[in-house]
């Protein structure tokens, strides 16, 4: 995988929240992988996600957005996981919401729409509704966490059908270790199962 690859923003988690969550890649491994580096690649984000807020990303900005998509990874594990989420994290996401409301102001001329964001945390405000929405209705039911000790990203599986995160390089080490662990079961029973030496 190159460079670039690596750095390529996903979109295909099944929300912008969790979209948000995967602009960090193998958040728990000693190398993680951040795909927001700077203010521009924030804007071109949220470019790409029709959220481009009236006033350009600062470098304050950034802090705000790595700050809560951690607090919103927080939660999301705890929802998939079924535990009690981190009280630091809801805190987190109670005081940003309380501070940053936005309201919904429409226009109609060709289709629907609504205003753009003034600002990027009026732009975050909308991705976290969005998480809030979801982790606490019955939509929560259809997220799922990456098994890739390294990863964890969660998305949404309706079916309940896939094991990893939409990321092929997850399924793709998935793979190798699954098939790694049969061949070593495999020899392990071929060792057990074997006549003792002949003595001499």
């Amino acid at each position: 995988m190159t460079r670039d690859d690596k750095l390529a923003f996903r979109f295909d988690c099944g929300g912008v929240w969790l979209n948000l969550l995967a602009t960090r890649g193998r958040t728990f491994s000693a190398a993680p992988v951040e795909r927001l580096a700077t203010p521009a690649r924030l804007a071109e984000w949220l470019e790409r996600c029709e959220l481009s807020p009236a006033r350009p990303p600062g470098q304050d900005d950034l802090h705000r957005t790595w700050a809560l998509r951690e607090a919103l990874r927080a939660l999301a594990l705890a929802t998939v996981e079924e535990r009690p989420p981190s009280a630091d994290a809801v805190a987190h996401l109670a005081t940003f919401l309380g501070e940053h409301d936005d309201p919904v102001r429409l226009s109609a001329d060709d289709r629907l729409r609504r205003e753009p964001p003034a600002t990027t945390a009026h732009a975050l405000a909308r991705i976290a509704r969005q998480a809030v929405d979801q982790m606490t209705g019955s939509d929560r039911l259809a997220l799922k966490s990456c098994p890739e000790p390294d990863c964890r990203g969660v998305f949404v599986d309706p079916p309940g059908r896939r094991r990893w995160c939409p990321s092929p390089a997850c399924a793709s080490r998935g793979r190798v270790r699954a098939l790694r662990a049969r061949r070593n079961a495999a020899l392990s029973g071929m060792g057990d199962g074997a006549p003792p030496s002949p003595q001499p």
